[in-house]
């Protein structure tokens, strides 16, 4: 895709990435975001389902059927998701590179969304040893998380 224009760039997130730096978890799909070109279309995603269709891949509720994942694309929505995409590290499956959100990124966009799950995630991070508390807090200051960090770290992490 980004070969062809489709998107400039990608990184993937959400529990497929945390699994790179935690224990498994377990997901139903694969979150990736993408960084758009710029378009006029209101269907920013529809260039992202023709390339797939050409390829064989088939649209599946909100996401498309990748072999046996479903993938979910997400747009870059924020300057957080667009650092997250431009800092990604490559990682390998099988000889195949592929972009990963880091760890750090992967806690302060979890503590953004702000569900149990992702405080969750958040909190395995943490425990893996995979970021530090002052990473996520010099992290979500940049992104105006400040305070949302604060309230995490009283509730889950302060004794």
């Amino acid at each position: 895709m980004r070969a062809d224009g489709v998107i400039s760039e990608y990184a993937l997130f959400g529990a497929a990435a945390q699994m790179r730096y935690t224990e498994a978890v377990a997901t139903l799909d694969a979150d990736v975001l993408v960084a758009i070109p710029p378009t006029e279309r209101l269907d920013i995603l529809g260039p992202i389902y023709a390339f797939c269709a050409t390829k064989g891949y088939v649209p599946e509720g909100e996401a498309i059927r990748v072999g046996a994942w479903p993938v979910q694309f997400i747009p870059a929505f924020s300057p957080l998701t667009d650092a997250a995409i431009r800092n990604a590290e490559t990682a390998d499956y099988e000889g195949v590179p592929f972009r990963v959100v880091r760890a750090d990124y992967l806690a302060v966009l979890a503590l953004s969304v702000g569900r149990a799950k992702d405080f969750a995630r958040v909190l395995a991070l943490l425990e893996a040893g995979s970021v530090s508390r002052d990473r996520i807090t010099d992290l979500a200051r940049q992104h105006g998380l400040g305070e949302v960090w604060q309230r995490f770290e009283r509730r889950f992490l302060d004794e």
